[in-house]
């Protein structure tokens, strides 16, 4: 609904063709790190987890929370998140971290490929999250 808005009242030039530009830089910078590599593999936040409901009186933190995911979705990237690794909160719950691995367009083959290779060398995909107390959870 924004976006028929924003086209139809003249804004054209000011934000769809700005966004557009960026979508294409994201893509050629893709482009360039795929004439090297299969996959690019990043974190999937810049920031260590958090518990349920610790920033929801923080929409900015919620919102970099993702940020390293959006680059796939606006290049139109094929991604995968999984499991890495776990960090500590600092009251001691256990929460796990992600990695996620970008492919090329209509490549999800590699993409998947990639991600299996990683699980069987890895044992990450295979741990348990602590009960959630109250929930019933195990």
């Amino acid at each position: 609904m924004l976006g028929t808005y924003v086209l139809s009242a003249g804004y054209y030039d000011t934000y769809y063709l700005k966004a557009q530009q960026v979508r294409t830089l994201l893509r050629q910078d893709y482009e360039q790190a795929f004439a090297r590599v299969d996959v690019v593999a990043m974190p999937t936040s810049p920031l260590p987890p958090f518990a349920l409901g610790e920033k929801t009186d923080d929409p900015l933190a919620m919102y970099l929370a993702d940020i390293f995911t959006v680059s796939a979705n606006l290049a139109g990237l094929p991604a995968v998140s999984m499991p890495c690794g776990v960090a500590e909160t600092p009251n001691g719950a256990t929460l796990p971290l992600g990695v996620q691995l970008t492919g090329r367009a209509f490549d999800e083959s590699t993409l998947l490929r990639a991600a299996g290779a990683f699980e069987q060398a890895t044992s990450w995909h295979s741990l348990q999250p602590p009960a959630i107390a109250g929930t019933g959870a195990s």
